[in-house]
This record gives structure tokens, sequence and C-alpha cells, in this order.
């Protein structure tokens, strides 16, 4: 979910063959832990964003990926996790470690990597890395940025959100306030407006840069949805990694109806009790991406440049778990039909 953008390089379009952004698995702390079978083949190395692997939400995906590509692709792989309030030398000694472990393809997940991921891949430019949500005019040719259109997939949370809401009165609650989030806020309000023009809509965001614990605090999750229910909101969107655990949770309680973010959240066994306060999810299939970078690696032909994956090449949707957005599915597939002609265009700064 999370991306800060740079961007001056010509954007490679994400029609990669990729079909239509909580697996169980090795986890460590700063420890790598590799498994597979894979003597002399591909080791691929992920150095997961904070929350790690069980978040329920963006570092899953990513996990999801890694996971499919060590069964089908019979890749070796070790998976290595950020700790909330970190310095920046952490990050470098992490990608560090696993470069001298021998790990080649090395995948960051989240912004947060940026610099550290330019510095590791400039001392070493035989090791390939793939960094999750960024791009930078700057960094090294052995750097490919995977990133996505979050703005189309909440756009179309927003209009599920203004067609459901009984009070025209919704919430958007954004982990840290950063460029990335920002783009899920700007599609979720201009998808609601586009139903309801004069509907409310809520924002709070739980941390401002350098703090990113907004990212994994699910009771500051809990607090800002509390309070913009109590101001009325029946709907809130959360984009917020783990923090939105705590949202959904509050939503859950008070009866009203939560939108999720990266995973299918309403199945997530983490969140079975609350999964029928789940409207939709806004998912973003990072698992996609990471599965066919590896795939591209494997094949010796490793993507380069930038690969972004949007609403047509189905790099972000909405989940249809439990069929609550059943009966506007028609209104979703016209507001996608104009999303993928070019005919609307979803803007990516909240303040437009």
């Amino acid at each position: 979910m999370r991306r800060s953008t740079k961007l001056a390089a010509v954007v490679l379009s994400g029609s990669l063959g990729i079909a239509s952004l909580a697996a169980c698995g090795a986890k460590s702390n700063d420890t790598n832990t590799s498994s597979g079978s894979s003597e002399g083949g591909l080791k691929v190395g992920m150095a997961y964003d904070i929350g790690g692997r069980g978040d329920q939400s963006f570092n899953d995906s990513a996990a999801r990926g890694l996971d499919k590509a060590k069964a089908d692709l019979g890749v070796s792989v070790t998976e290595a996790d950020a700790k909330t309030g970190e310095a920046e030398a952490d990050k470098e000694t992490r990608l560090k470690n696993l470069v001298t472990s021998g790990y080649n393809p090395i995948i960051a997940v989240g912004f947060v990597y940026q610099a550290a991921v330019e510095k590791v891949a400039k001392e070493n430019p035989n090791t390939k890395f793939a960094i999750i949500d960024s791009a930078s005019d700057t960094q090294p040719s052995n750097v490919t940025s995977l990133t996505f259109s979050e703005q189309e997939g909440s756009y179309l949370a927003g209009v599920a959100a203004a067609l459901k809401s009984k009070t025209k009165h919704i919430g958007f609650i954004g982990g840290v306030q950063s460029e990335l989030i920002k783009k899920f806020e700007a599609g979720y309000k201009a998808g609601a407006k586009s139903v309801t023009p004069d509907i409310a809509i809520e924002t709070t965001y739980l941390t401002t840069p350098p703090d990113f614990s907004g990212f994994n605090s699910p009771d500051k999750g809990k607090e800002a949805a509390n309070g913009q229910l109590d101001k009325g909101a029946d709907v809130i969107y959360s984009a917020a990694g783990s923090s939105g655990n705590g949202s959904i949770e509050a939503v859950a309680n008070a009866g009203k109806l939560a939108i999720g973010v990266d995973s299918d959240q309403a199945a997530q066994p983490a969140l079975a009790k609350y999964k029928n306060s789940i409207l939709t999810s806004m998912v973003k299939n990072v698992d996609k991406a990471v599965y066919a970078y590896i795939e591209s690696a494997k094949k010796g032909s490793p993507f380069t440049g930038v690969k972004n994956f949007d609403l047509k090449a189905d790099g972000v949707s909405l989940a249809t778990t439990g069929g609550k957005i059943d009966d506007i599915q028609g209104k979703l597939n016209d507001a996608a039909t104009a999303i993928k002609s070019g005919a609307t265009t979803v803007p990516t700064d909240p303040s437009k």
C-alpha cells in the first residue's frame, strides 16, 4: 500500500500476462529464515515493511506471492522483518545481510525502503532489487519498481461506499500522511462524489512521516474510526496496514460497514469475527506483482524500470467476498469500464 513517487522515467504498462496488489510460513526479526530447495538455483530475499507477515493486509499480499513462487517455481526464499521506529541504517543492514547471504533478487516491501535500496543497490550492481510502491528517477538500473494505480481501485471503493451509506456520511482513515496514501484518499473521495456530490467525508491520518507507526497501530485505527462513527459516518475505508484491523473492529462493534485494503480482508482468518461488517476490500494484487517479478528473474530476464499495475491490468480490484456488493455490481462495473476506457480519469491528489 505504501508508495513514494518521484517519477521522471517512463512508466511501463502493467499488462504482463498477470491474471485478475495471509499465508503461513517463515518469519524473522532481522534474522533471515530461509526455506526451499534450489541448490544452485534462484534464491529470493524479501524484506518486509512494518507489520511483516501476518498483518492481514499489505505484507501478507506480498507474502502470498513469495509463497506461490516457492511452490510453483522451486525457488529458495528468506524473509526479514522491519521494526517500528527503526533507523535507516537498520534497513540498509537488512538488505546488505541478504546480499551477503547470496540472495538475488531481493524484494523490498514498501516505500520506506527507497533510500536504503538505492544505496545498497549502487554498492552491489550485480544484485537485482525490486521495490514495491516506490519509484525514483535516481535509482540505479539494477532496481525495478513495482507500482500500482491505487487511486483507481479506491475510486470503486468510494462508489460502493456512497451507494451503501444510509447517512450519506462516510470516512477515510490513512495510516501515514504520505503521497501514496493520499492517492487512496483522492480516489475514494472522487468515487463517492461521483455518486453523491454533496456526501460528507471524514478524513483522519494516524501519523505523519518520519513516524510510520500509523501502519502498525490497531489501537490508533480503532480510536480514529470511533471518532468518525461519532460524527455520523456509517461506512469507513482504512488504508492503514494493520492499523486498519482496529478500525474494522470499531466499525463492526458499531454495526456499520468497513472497507478493507490490500488483501481481501473479509477472507482473512484473523478478521473472521468481523467479516459480516466488511462491505468489500480494495485489493492491491501485490502477490501477482511479486510472483511475476520472481518468474521473470527465474527466466533470466528480470523486469526493469517501472512496472505499474492498474485497474485494466487487474493490479487493483474490489473483493466480492460476502456478497455485500452483489446488488450494486452493475454500477461498479460501469465505473470500472469508464476508468479502463479513459472516460474517467481518477485524481491522485485529494485536494483537486
